[in-house]
Formats: structure tokens, sequence, C-alpha cells
């Protein structure tokens, strides 16, 4: 998700000579933009300050956060980057899982809290391991993994434990793990654009 500072990549031709390798663009920019803009969006129910946002992520949550990001991680893995599309493909599922469950609420009711706890633990223990990874990236994503997992953490020990305090402070902190992303992605799409860093990323 790391991306390459030069005007070729900005200004590709659409269609190469014979014999040349067409240019993939860096995905990253879209990955992280659609991941930011779902958890934006879940995260302002979560934390109390927007309810009607539940309802409202949940196109977000198919077409953006879940097909976007899906879109995303294939476009990694055609670039070789293993780290890149693991997350965004993964993500991409989660926020379609996430869909299911909110527009099937037959299946969350019979899943309940302790279901919805399961299926959090899990993607928590998910991204602790990302983060581990993140950890030779870049300064944001290692912020963005670090505050995404006590995010997760604190959204399963909400849905065990049914303690509302806990569920909102997993909110307040998705929302944090939302800018952050926005900002990788605005850094990618701008240092790109514009073939030089405006926006540091602090890569390892």
């Amino acid at each position: 998700m790391t991306a390459q500072l030069t005007r070729e990549d900005t200004f590709a031709i659409a269609t190469p000579a014979r014999g040349e390798r067409p240019v993939v663009a860096d995905p990253g920019a879209l990955g992280l933009g659609a991941f930011a803009l779902t958890t934006f969006a879940l995260s302002l129910s979560n934390a109390g300050l927007v309810p009607g946002a539940g309802a409202a992520v949940l196109s977000l949550a198919l077409f953006y956060g879940g097909a976007a990001q899906l879109i995303a991680g294939v476009i990694e893995f055609v670039k070789g980057n293993v780290f890149g599309a693991t997350a965004f493909t993964s993500y991409g599922a989660f926020w379609m899982a996430f869909w299911w469950l909110e527009t099937h609420p037959d299946i969350a009711q019979a899943a309940g809290p302790a279901g919805l706890g399961a299926f959090l633990l899990g993607w928590t223990i998910f991204t602790l391991f990302m983060t581990v990874a993140a950890l030779r990236t870049n300064g944001i994503l290692i912020v963005t993994f670090t505050v995404l997992s006590a995010a997760f953490a604190c959204l399963t020990i909400g849905a065990f434990s049914g303690s509302a305090l806990i569920h909102a402070l997993g909110g307040w902190l998705g929302l944090v793990t939302a800018f952050v992303a926005w900002y990788g992605s605005a850094a990618t799409v701008i240092n790109v654009t514009w073939g030089r860093q405006v926006l540091p990323v602090w890569a390892k």
C-alpha cells in the first residue's frame, strides 16, 4: 500500500506498446479511502454520535467498504503486495459479511450477542497479526492497525459483556482509525499525482 512516487505512474499511457507490461496503478488510495469512509459511518453510530449512521452505512458496507476494497485487494495481488492484498481483500469481505448480518436479522438473532462477540474476536485476532506485519510498512499503517486492533477489542468486549460504555469506546477508536486511514489515502493519491512527497507517511 506504499505509493510509488513517480510521475510515470500518474500519467501512464492507457494502452502500452507491443511487448510492454501494462502499468498497474497503486490501489492503496482506493482501499484506504473505502475502509476509512465505511469505518467512519459505522463508528459514528457505535460512539452514539449519529445513531442513524448505522443504517446508512449498509450501502457503503456493500459497495465501497466491501466491493471497492476487494477490487483494491485483487490489484495488490497482481502487484505482488502480500500485505496489501491480504488487508484489502479481508476487510472488504468483513464489510460484506457485516452487510449480510445487518440485512438478515434472522441470522443476527440466531447468533445473539455471543455469536457477534465471537465474530468480532476473530477479526481482532486477524487485525493483531496484521499490526505486527504493518511494523515493516510505514508509520500511517502502523497507527491505523494499532488503533483498529484496540477498536475491535473494545467492540468484542462490548458484545460479550453487553457494556454500552465499552462499545461506545470502540466507536470512538473507530473514528480515530478512519481519520488516520483517510490521511493514508490522501497521502497516496496526492503524492503520486504530484510526483513527490507532499504528505509524509514515514516509511520504514
